[in-house]
């Protein structure tokens, strides 16, 4: 298999621009690396692609590996003919190349290698062939009676012979493959109730799809009831259309033998072919399922970590509890922890007035000008708390709810504990939470993103792929933002290109030992990072406190002569870039001719733009171009809520069948997948991504149920 040329015509690339991306790959450099620094090699093709790109090239390698391998073990039993040979060389999936090694697989006992073992094989190819002259199959059996090997009568050597024919016509690649298809097109995913209660699954008690159009977040529910044992859950698909195409290429009619072999054709049939065919199509659903799970996931933890920061603001957290109390945490603009304590403005104990107390002097003393909250338990009574004080505070500070998805883990964490040794695990979770809305990107790489929780049956996916999937994402964002060289955590650290765990420690432990960085080049000196690291990273990493502008942008050390060349071409120094005197850059390079710039300086054009872009805002944050987080002063309760109401929410999460939306009550609403527009969308994220603030109307509340459901088409009235 020409893997470029598969990779070229499944990504309509050009097959030069595959070469080049694989030849990157193999070379050891990063994903965000080859995105960011090779986009005149790559065709300037985005970290998503990339990944495509790269997983799919995994998966044809190990096709290629698999194939040679099938290939020497069906040579070695001296079975290897061109026909074969040619099949081989074309199956496209793993299960083409597993349905051709079938037959010369090693097999475990079975029915037809206990009849082979008595001498039953030549009775069974000669009753295979079903000449029209050929005796009657019972006569021939007897000749192969022999008590010693087990065969006491005709009988039990014409079923054998039986056994060992239903084994050669499961063993038959062609049939599999035409009955795979034509049951993934007619077949039905059945479910039924395993119990008298089936509980959450009471939907799916009596339940038939096309398996061709049973959407994954049903696959996924009804896997996991049958893992409760809760549903039975089968494949349902025309028997006699199974037998007729298992019998289409093996029966012969008009001869002695015809019955039998059309008897073992029915048995292959039911024991050996529908079974297997049936435990592969519900995989194959299961692992499409998963992968669109894992997409949707991917997506919402990308928008969840670019939230835009809440950048300059001393912040204050709370982690609400009941009994235990509500932990309280200042963090300074930068995240440094000021001051911490314990308040119990809930019940059971309602002291409210000491909170108060407590909380303003806090917000006096440094000088607070937002409050981040915990969305756990207590979250709604410590809102109407929050929201009572600014009231009477009248200082124009504002709050937010703030997702603690994850925050108990990571406070638990042997991380927490080693940057915060002094503090107890729920001190911890209200710092977190404070610098969560400080900085989302930086707070939340110290989580595994898989408690992170803005997808849908994390816990039934494949794990490794799922860690795979969201680590690549955690890796796009950190490098997609950069990293401040000088205050980056090591967990921070460890997300940015070409830079593994022991790395960033290095990194840590050398700004420690020698105070922060005055250039990036001084990277050069930390133990363990070679060369190729430092290639890989140092576009990455920001050194605001650098003399070289440059050293504060997302140009790269190996673009620094260009990027100089550009400005003198365009008449600038690098003190008008750190001044913000550069902001008709663009214009007069557009004046100039980007292409002979290109040519000037020696980079190709993606890398000018991407240099111009850069010069122009040095230390700019991506995330500063998005709509800021919805900041609340004021709070409601679901009893609150009218049909009809209209209200601004935050989308918390993205699912297969709509979207959660924080309206301010503490219980997120749904808006359905048929309510987000008025055109028809295939799946919410076509429209909607975590983060949004959007307008919605409330349609129905359940405050007995707690569900509350929204639309985002506006009413008429």
């Amino acid at each position: 298999m020409n893997i470029p040329a598969v990779l070229a015509q499944e990504f309509q690339l050009r097959p030069n621009q595959v070469e080049a991306t694989l030849q990157l790959i193999d070379d050891g450099n990063t994903i965000p690396f080859i995105a960011r620094y090779r986009k005149e090699m790559t065709g300037s093709l985005d970290d998503q692609v990339l990944r495509e790109l790269s997983e799919r090239l995994e998966y044809l390698r190990n096709l290629n590996a698999q194939r040679e391998k099938v290939r020497a073990v069906i040579e070695e039993q001296g079975a290897l003919t061109e026909e074969l040979s040619a099949a081989l060389d074309a199956a496209a999936t793993l299960t083409e190349i597993d349905d051709i090694y079938r037959p010369y697989r090693p097999k475990r006992k079975t029915r037809a290698s206990v009849a082979r073992e008595k001498g039953l094989q030549p009775l069974a190819d000669a009753i295979y062939l079903q000449l029209p002259d050929s005796p009657e199959p019972l006569g021939m059996a007897e000749a192969y009676i022999d008590e010693e090997k087990g065969v006491q009568t005709a009988e039990d050597a014409l079923q054998g012979a039986q056994d060992i024919i239903a084994e050669m016509i499961s063993d038959d690649a062609g049939i599999r493959r035409r009955l795979r298809v034509v049951c993934l097109a007619n077949g039905e995913l059945t479910s039924k109730a395993a119990t008298d209660d089936p509980g959450v699954y009471e939907m799916y008690s009596d339940f038939h799809e096309p398996l061709k159009r049973v959407p994954g977040h049903r696959v996924l529910a009804i896997n996991r009831g049958e893992r409760e044992e809760l549903l039975k859950v089968s494949i349902d698909f025309d028997r006699i259309k199974g037998v007729n195409i298992t019998c289409s290429d093996h029966v012969k009619e008009g001869s002695p033998c015809t019955q039998i072999v059309n008897a073992a054709a029915e048995d292959a049939y039911n024991r050996l072919i529908f079974p297997s065919i049936e435990r592969e199509l519900r995989n194959q659903l299961t692992e499409n399922a998963s992968e669109d799970a894992i997409k949707v996931f991917s997506l919402n933890l990308r928008h969840l970590l670019m939230q835009p920061p809440v950048k300059g603001r001393v912040a204050l957290g709370l982690d609400p509890g009941y009994r235990t109390g509500c932990k309280v945490a200042v963090v300074d603009q930068t995240g440094k922890v000021l001051d911490t304590g314990v308040i119990y403005p809930v019940p059971p104990h309602n002291k409210i007035q000491e909170a108060k107390d407590l909380i303003t002097r806090l917000i006096k003393k440094y000088g607070v000008q937002i409050i981040a909250i915990g969305n756990g338990t207590a979250s709604h009574e410590t809102e109407v708390f929050a929201a009572s004080l600014i009231k009477e505070l009248g200082t124009g500070l504002s709050y937010m709810v703030v997702s603690e998805a994850g925050a108990s883990v990571y406070s638990a964490s042997k991380l927490a504990a080693e940057e915060f040794p002094e503090y107890d695990v729920s001190l911890r979770s209200a710092v977190s939470i404070a610098r969560r809305l400080q900085d989302p990107l930086a707070e939340l790489v110290k989580i595994d993103p898989k408690a992170i929780g803005v997808g849908q049956y994390q816990h039934d996916m494949p794990q490794n792929r799922l860690s795979d999937a969201l680590g690549g994402v955690v890796e796009d964002c950190v490098n997609a933002v950069g990293v401040d060289l000088n205050t980056a955590s090591a967990p921070l650290l460890m997300r940015v290109s070409g830079v593994n765990s022991a790395v960033a420690k290095s990194i840590v432990s050398y700004r420690e030992e020698n105070g922060i960085f005055s250039s990036r080049s001084q990277l050069k000196k930390v133990p363990k990072l070679g060369p190729k690291a430092f290639e890989q990273c140092a576009g990455f990493l920001r050194v605001p406190e650098s003399e070289n502008v440059l050293d504060n942008t997302a140009v790269h050390p190996e673009s620094y002569t260009a990027a100089k060349k550009l400005l003198s071409l365009c008449e600038y120094t690098t003190d008008d870039v750190k001044n913000g005197r550069v902001n008709d850059l663009q214009q007069r390079a557009e004046e100039k001719g980007i292409d002979m710039l290109s040519k000037e300086s020696g980079v190709g054009e993606p890398t000018l733009r991407d240099i111009i872009t850069e010069l122009k805002k040095p230390g700019r944050d991506p995330r500063d171009e998005l709509p800021p987080p919805l900041l609340r002063t004021d709070v409601m309760s679901m009893e609150d809520l009218k049909t009809g109401m209209e209200l601004d929410g935050t989308v918390r999460n993205v699912i297969d069948f709509g979207a959660f939306v924080d309206i301010g009550v503490h219980q997120d609403g749904l808006v359905h997948v048929s309510q987000i527009s008025n055109r028809f969308i295939k799946h919410p994220s076509e429209v909607l991504k975590v983060g949004d603030v959007v307008k919605v109307w409330v349609l129905s509340v359940d405050v007995d149920k707690k569900r509350i459901s929204l639309t985002m088409k506006k009413p008429n009235h």
